[in-house]
């Protein structure tokens, strides 16, 4: 019998950590018992940044990780965070699994560890407590959260100051009005983080996704028996549209709780959001060259994600439409 620790960084009732526990009864069940699943939701092992050591030093037989909470870490596969790269987590998470993507590039960014699956969630908006941003010319002078490196190059080049904060930490910071506002997705602001009441209103610009992953301690996959190494590795396949679709789902439960909170949801005109996208495009070619520099594959990697994003929005949620 295999007891498998699970790290997870929020709450037990985020999709997310309950996706991991159906996994793991899934798996329990298959097993005949022989893995049993203990979960620590909500960072009762060490804070968000420390989710991916957990599983790389064997503190968590599994952990659910951020690629955020460690920038440039993972380069390659924070392309996927660039702006405007793909429109739903489904759409995301398709383009992060991609077998040939998968084995060319990002599984070797992830030194360490077993990696199970990556993923995104749905695109982020910005949240705003005190002025309303309707076009790009709102965003200037602004103090905005970032959700990861790239988001925080778009802030900057949107004309705002872009300010590190943990998602755990936005609520206070907006309250304190060391925020003037923060990149996030209605799901996270919503539901997980619960800025309903505090943001007041919301530029529904769609811009963004967060990558993230599950990955299992090499040592531990290791000792397991090939019959369980390979109920683990079928657990995980084909799963891509079922993780997208619950991560999209948390998109209108959390803009309900935003909007019942008293915020104004803002549709951005045509013209803007062309505006948003050509500065999200700039954004974009300077960190390829950026990455480019550094001797990376960073085009490459940028135009396979590019091609598949395009490819998979073609029978996937995307909320550009």
């Amino acid at each position: 019998k295999f007891e498998v620790k699970v790290a997870e960084f929020v709450g037990a009732q985020h999709f997310m950590t309950k996706w991991l526990m159906q996994w793991g009864e899934k798996l329990e069940k298959a097993s005949n018992g022989r893995l049993a699943f203990k979960h620590f939701p909500n960072a009762q092992m060490a804070p968000t940044p420390a989710h991916y050591d957990l599983a790389r030093t064997g503190q968590a037989d599994v952990s659910w990780f951020l690629h955020g909470g460690t920038p440039g870490r993972f380069p390659l596969t924070e392309v996927v965070n660039l702006p405007y790269m793909v429109g739903s987590a489904e759409i995301g998470t398709k383009v992060l699994n991609d077998p040939q993507l998968r084995a060319k590039y990002l599984d070797a960014e992830h030194k360490g560890v077993h990696v199970l699956m990556l993923l995104t969630h749905q695109p982020g908006n910005v949240f705003t407590t005190k002025k309303p941003v309707r076009g790009t010319a709102d965003m200037k002078g602004m103090r905005i959260r970032f959700a990861s490196p790239t988001v925080r190059d778009f802030i900057a080049g949107l004309g705002a100051t872009p300010v590190g904060v943990t998602p755990t930490e936005i609520l206070e910071q907006l309250q304190k009005g060391a925020l003037d506002g923060a990149f996030i997705d209605y799901g996270g602001a919503g539901i997980a983080f619960k800025l309903g009441g505090t943001a007041k209103y919301v530029a529904e610009m769609y811009s963004y996704v967060t990558s993230f992953g599950v990955a299992m301690n090499p040592e531990f996959h290791a000792k397991l028996p090939a019959d369980l190494k390979k109920l683990v590795a079928d657990s995980m396949k084909g799963v891509e549209k079922e993780v997208g679709e619950g991560w999209d789902a948390l998109d209108s439960i959390g803009k309900k709780l935003i909007v019942d909170g008293g915020a104004q949801a803002i549709k951005l005109s045509k013209e803007e959001d062309a505006k948003f996208r050509k500065i999200g495009a700039q954004v974009t070619e300077s960190k390829l060259k950026e990455l480019e520099g550094k001797g990376l594959p960073a085009r490459e990697v940028y135009k396979q994600m590019r091609a598949l994003s395009d490819q998979h929005a073609k029978d996937s949620k995307n909320f550009w439409n």
